[in-house]
């Protein structure tokens, strides 16, 4: 199963590398957003200078570039979509686009809706969530969700390279529902204790390709939400953060799954946990399959391999109830390093669909306090060459 797979998917990564390549070599004409009005002095929204340069890329007949250059920008929102006929565009930041420090309303801050062969490089977004954690860290009632910085909805052959992504209300990029979209070389950070900041959030999507990013936040670096295929992560640094999450899955009885996700070489330092699959206990006919993380290694990690079937925070919505999602052929392969827990590795899985098909190669996971441990619950696997902590898969 393990081998094929991944040499298909690394096969696949060097095919959309050329791909990418060749789509977004070429810059055109530049649309400069200063010409429409934008003024670089963090307080008067550029908003509509960026969304106008926007429209005239997309009416442009070869290939465009919007250019935001050197200064801070404010943009309280933005939106580019439909219509665009153009589908080789590249948004160059030099500069910084400045969130307003009010809670930005509605669900993106900067939207991609059903656009293709757009290219978004360099620069930073900064999405000034500071108000909103303390809002949300107050326990208050009527505080807003909150904005992802970065959504990428509805679109194909998405190229985010080279970009730095601070403070984010919610999400800092999510890509959704979307196919080959590939993500290179960004930096993504919030403090540890900033909720809900996920990194990069992967939900319904295909053909995702996410390679040497450094990311802390207060939640998930990466997470995997339903729906996802053909997914591949390398070359990733995590900390602060919850790690790399599958899930969570499984809130939904009708639900699609999750299958083909390489996860190779990374480094998780002081985070929650490490390479994790989450689902919700309750009645679903979600899957988790065909999955391999490889070539990790965890720095102080309080969970570094966990498989969590029995989420239900605050014991709503789902007490009694146990998981549908059925988790098989998952495969984890020289894993090194330290926990910071006596339980190294966890498969807490579904007594009603077990875990089934774990594989554990050359794991070498230790506890400064003592000897690491593992525990199973309904996991059946098998495992080759050396596994500390020993395996307890049945």
């Amino acid at each position: 199963m393990a081998l094929p797979v991944s040499s298909f998917r690394i096969s696949l990564f060097f095919l959309m590398h050329i791909h990418y390549h060749s789509l977004f070599a070429s810059a055109g004409a530049v649309y400069n957003i200063v010409s429409f009005g934008a003024k670089a002095d963090a307080q008067t929204d550029s908003s509509n200078a960026l969304q106008s340069a926007w429209s005239a890329a997309c009416a442009a007949s070869a290939p465009a570039t919007v250019y935001v250059p050197s200064g801070t920008f404010l943009v309280e929102k933005a939106n580019f979509s439909r219509p665009c006929t153009n589908t080789n565009i590249t948004i160059q930041i030099d500069g910084t686009l400045l969130a307003p420090s009010s809670y930005t309303q509605g669900q993106a801050w900067l939207l991609f809706y059903q656009v293709g062969g757009v290219s978004i490089l360099g620069g930073t977004i900064d999405g000034q969530g500071a108000s909103l954690w303390s809002c949300k860290r107050s326990n208050v009632s009527n505080c807003p969700d909150g904005a992802r910085s970065l959504d990428i909805s509805n679109s194909h052959d998405i190229e985010i390279s080279g970009l730095t992504s601070v403070n984010s209300e919610l999400f800092h990029m999510a890509i959704d529902s979307s196919r080959n979209v590939r993500v290179q070389g960004v930096k993504i950070s919030a403090p540890g204790d900033s909720p809900n900041t996920d990194g990069i959030h992967v939900h319904q999507s295909s053909g995702v390709t996410i390679l040497e990013s450094d990311i802390g936040t207060g939640d998930d670096c990466i997470s995997v939400g339903p729906g996802v295929s053909d997914l591949y992560i390398e070359q990733i640094t995590c900390g602060p953060g919850h790690g790399i999450s599958i899930g969570s899955l499984g809130w939904m009885t009708l639900e699609p799954g999750v299958s083909n996700v390489t996860v190779n070489r990374t480094v998780f330092t002081n985070t929650t946990n490490g390479l994790r699959i989450k689902t919700w206990a309750r009645s679903s006919d979600g899957f988790v399959k065909g999955v391999v993380f490889e070539n990790a290694t965890m720095q102080n990690v309080r969970n570094p391999i966990l498989i969590s079937q029995n989420y239900c925070p605050h014991n709503l919505n789902c007490p009694g109830q146990t998981s549908g999602v059925q988790i098989s052929d998952v495969a984890y392969r020289e894993i090194q390093g330290s926990s910071a827990t006596p339980v190294a590795v966890q498969f807490d899985c579904s007594p009603t669909v077990p875990c089934r098909g774990i594989e554990l190669q050359n794991i070498n996971l230790a506890y400064g306090g003592g000897p690491a441990q593992a525990t199973c619950q309904n996991a059946a696997g098998n495992i080759t060459g050396f596994v500390i902590p020993p395996s307890c898969l049945s």
